[in-house]
C-alpha cells in the first residue's frame, strides 16, 4: 500500500488537529526519546545474550581444574574436586575460629 500526496496531507492535517501546533514539538521529542530508550533496551538485550553465551563457555577460575570437553562422564573427578573444596573451606573456617578466639582471649 502506497500513500499518495493527498493521503499524507490528510494524515498531517489530522495530527495537527489532534495535537495542535504548540504540542506537536513536545510530542515528537517524547517520541524520539521513547525510540532511543527502546533501541537502547534492545541493544542491551542483545549484549546480555552475547554475555550469556560467553558465560556458558567454560572459563577456569584461578586454581580450578576444568575437565576436558570430550563428552565423557567426569562425575568422579568433579566429586573429588568438591571434596577438596569442602576440605579447604573447613580449614579456612577453623583458622577463622582460632583467630577469633585469640582476639577475644586478649
Amino acid at each position: 500500500m502506497s500513500f499518495g500526496p493527498l493521503e499524507i496531507g490528510l494524515i498531517i492535517l489530522a495530527v495537527l488537529l489532534l495535537f495542535g501546533y504548540k504540542k506537536l514539538p513536545d510530542a515528537s521529542r517524547s517520541l524520539g526519546r521513547s525510540m532511543r530508550i527502546f533501541k537502547g533496551e534492545m541493544k542491551g538485550m542483545k549484549d546480555d545474550d552475547v554475555r550469556t553465551r560467553d558465560a556458558a563457555e567454560v572459563r577456569p577460575v584461578q586454581g580450578e581444574i576444568v575437565p576436558p570437553a570430550t563428552g565423557t562422564d567426569h562425575t568422579a573427578q568433579l566429586q573429588a574436586e568438591a571434596r577438596e573444596a569442602e576440605r579447604r573451606a573447613a580449614e579456612a573456617r577453623e583458622r577463622a575460629e582460632c583467630a577469633r578466639s585469640a582476639d577475644t582471649g586478649r
